[in-house]
């Protein structure tokens, strides 16, 4: 569906009042949270019912946006959840290509008879699983789409700080503090627009990257003084964090974020990989310059996807093995990762 007829499509929504999910996927990030707290929060002027649901815990550090109080929590208040889900008018999938990302969301998803709306930024959307579907993969961040319908449906509401705060941090998180995706004039354009309407944009900064505990920054610390390791010939640097490692440093989900990005600041590494032991799988998050595609990557060998220079994958492997598939892999990539 091109963005005229979604627009169209999403104005006769907001002319009554309607039941509506707004669902995120799972081990959501800012951009996922930062979304469908922008976009409650503008459906709600226009008179819609809304309810937020995460599949699982967000980080604590998103947890300051007003709104984050009310978002439901799958895993911990599944029958409330499964009650909204039911009687829902639309559900919204914000942030996620395929209903399989939505986690322990999907089973009650694929049941549903009312219409599933897709927002979102990432490589080859399900297009048999959405109704309706807003897909753009050139754009930064879910929260510069739902920036995008706000200003073309009702501009005045990005005056709203709530929505303001919300869309700045998925668009700030997103693209790793305006360190990647944000090769669109576009983007600027949208936090300026946000700032010349009041944004402070200082703020919504620091609550989000300088209100670490201690343990997260030790952790921090402890990733890259005992756990990276510097793969030369492939331009690649991998840090591996066992559930030890992080049950030593008392993790908390969020503690994690952002730690794959610090081996990209070594002049020769190209690529970046942080493995984590979950408890039923291993976590992988890459991260790239350049031309190099961590999505093609993830979704060779890693069961993922993403974005060129930003992806993730899993595997059901032991920690052991899963850390050395990667290592058997990356010869394959060589001359990519050294062009």
């Amino acid at each position: 569906m091109n963005r005229s007829l979604f627009l169209d499509a999403f104005l006769k929504i907001l002319e009554i009042p309607h039941k509506l999910v707004l669902t995120i996927h799972t081990n959501p990030d800012g951009d996922a949270v930062g979304s469908a707290l922008a976009l409650a929060a503008f459906l709600r002027v226009h008179n819609q019912e809304v309810t937020i649901v995460s599949p699982n815990k967000f980080p604590e550090f998103l947890s300051w946006l007003k709104g984050a109080d009310h978002i439901l929590i799958f895993d911990q208040q599944a029958k409330e959840v499964k009650a909204r889900l039911q009687t829902a008018d639309y559900v919204f999938c914000l942030d996620y290509n395929g209903v399989s990302r939505s986690g322990a969301l999907q089973e009650d998803l694929l049941k549903l008879n009312c219409p599933l709306v897709l927002i979102d930024h990432h490589r080859e959307p399900e297009t048999d699983s959405f109704k309706l579907m807003y897909s753009n993969i050139s754009v930064s961040s879910t929260a510069e789409m739902i920036y995008e319908l706000i200003a073309e449906t009702d501009v005045e509401q990005l005056k709203n700080q709530e929505i303001a705060e919300a869309l700045f941090a998925g668009i700030m998180t997103d693209t790793g503090s305006f360190s990647h995706s944000i090769n669109r004039a576009e983007t600027f354009n949208a936090v300026a627009r946000l700032i010349e309407n009041g944004l402070d944009a200082v703020h919504v900064h620091q609550q989000i990257y300088d209100t670490f505990s201690e343990n997260r920054l030790r952790l921090l610390g402890y990733s890259i003084s005992n756990r990276m390791q510097v793969f030369n010939e492939f331009s690649t640097a991998v840090i591996t964090l066992s559930k030890d490692d992080l049950n030593r440093f008392n993790f908390q989900i969020g503690d994690t974020e952002g730690i794959v990005n610090y081996p990209l600041s070594i002049h020769n590494i190209m690529m970046s990989v942080l493995i984590t032991e979950k408890s039923d799988q291993i976590r992988f998050s890459f991260r790239s310059k350049g031309n190099f595609s961590v999505h093609e990557l993830a979704k060779n060998h890693f069961n993922g996807g993403g974005h060129n220079n930003a992806a993730g994958g899993n595997l059901k492997l032991s920690f052991k093995e899963a850390i050395d598939y990667l290592i058997k892999v990356l010869p394959f990539y060589k001359n990519q990762l050294n062009s």
